[in-house]
């Protein structure tokens, strides 16, 4: 099996692709660019970064190697458990290790991970079928020069107008003057006060939606997620020592303020979930669960329920 080719299935769909035990690879999507030297014109594209502190088994990479090699959640994450002791020991015995349309990763004298990512490919599915291209760069100053060359050659003569002074006529001319620019100040005050408004309202706007987006923001969008379906054969035999004390935790989101975290806590359980408070990850976010479980095969069958009738954001958290 080769894991980066699953990992690089899945930059194509979501930002950031977890690999238990080892790091993450995250995407960033970059805006075309132009560059002014070599006159270069860069299609948007996603760039890659790795994160060699998110290892924690977000079920993601395990779920859809479980899918594609037909095998069970328990074997898919015994797979890449195998591939990343791998990983680990290319990084120790040779200069670097390299993942096919992902990058290269090597280490430096302070034991810390370099990371250069491919070039190819772009997984912004947006920019497909679009290619960097050259430009031959556009000769303005040339055009400049002749103009002025041409200014100076050709004679400018200026009659002047002769004027005739016919009665009151003169004072009509000028009154009108004065009447067309009272007009546009007045109308062009009016605009100025027009937009100060408008900027106004959108600032309002913006800052109520800021602040909702923070009070109530989830760590980690995961609505296109359809996990496949995992069938385990129950058997009579001990749990693996690999899963022995590991819980499973379906997150269903993560609150700046702990006062929402705790309202949220309080709506699941009047829903019935025997919903509790996770703590702080990372980020200082306030986190709450629906359900936790013991059993791997038992958290997902409830996350593919919660995700049908209550969140498609919810997520699965698994954690020694």
């Amino acid at each position: 099996m080769v894991l980066e080719h699953y990992i690089s299935e899945l930059l194509y769909r979501y930002n950031c692709v977890v690999v238990p035990g080892f790091g993450a690879f995250l995407t960033q999507k970059n805006s075309a660019r132009i560059n002014h030297i070599t006159h270069t014109f860069s299609a948007p594209n996603k760039s890659i970064v790795f994160n060699r502190q998110l290892i924690t088994n977000d079920g993601l990479l395990v779920s859809y190697v479980s899918e594609s090699e037909k095998v069970s959640f328990e074997s898919a994450l015994v797979i890449i458990e195998q591939q990343v002791k791998t990983w680990q020991q290319i990084l120790v015995q040779e200069t670097s290790l390299h993942l096919k349309n992902i990058g290269s990763l090597s280490k430096n004298a302070e034991d810390k991970i370099l990371f250069q990512p491919a070039s190819e490919p772009n997984y912004l599915t947006s920019s497909f079928g679009l290619s960097n291209f050259n430009s031959l760069p556009v000769t303005r100053e040339l055009l400049k020069e002749e103009v002025i060359e041409l200014e100076e050659n050709i004679p400018f003569v200026i009659s002047p107008e002769r004027r005739e002074n016919k009665g009151f006529r003169p004072y009509l001319k000028y009154a009108a003057i004065l009447l067309l620019a009272f007009s546009t100040g007045v109308t062009g005050y009016r605009a100025y006060q027009q937009q100060r408004t408008n900027e106004q309202v959108a600032r309002q706007d913006a800052q109520e939606y800021v602040t909702k987006q923070i009070q109530e923001a989830t760590f980690f969008d995961l609505s296109p997620l359809e996990l496949p379906t995992v069938t385990v054969e129950a058997t009579t035999t001990a749990t693996p020592k690999a899963f022995e004390g590991e819980m499973h935790y379906i997150v269903a989101g993560a609150f700046r303020v702990q006062d929402n975290a705790n309202r949220k806590i309080a709506q699941l359980k009047a829903q019935g979930f025997n919903a509790a408070y996770y703590g702080t990850n990372a980020y200082g976010l306030h986190m709450v669960t629906y359900e936790s479980y013991s059993n791997s095969t038992d958290a997902l069958i409830a996350l593919r329920e919660i995700k049908r009738t209550e969140s498609k954001d919810a997520w699965l958290l698994s954690k020694k």
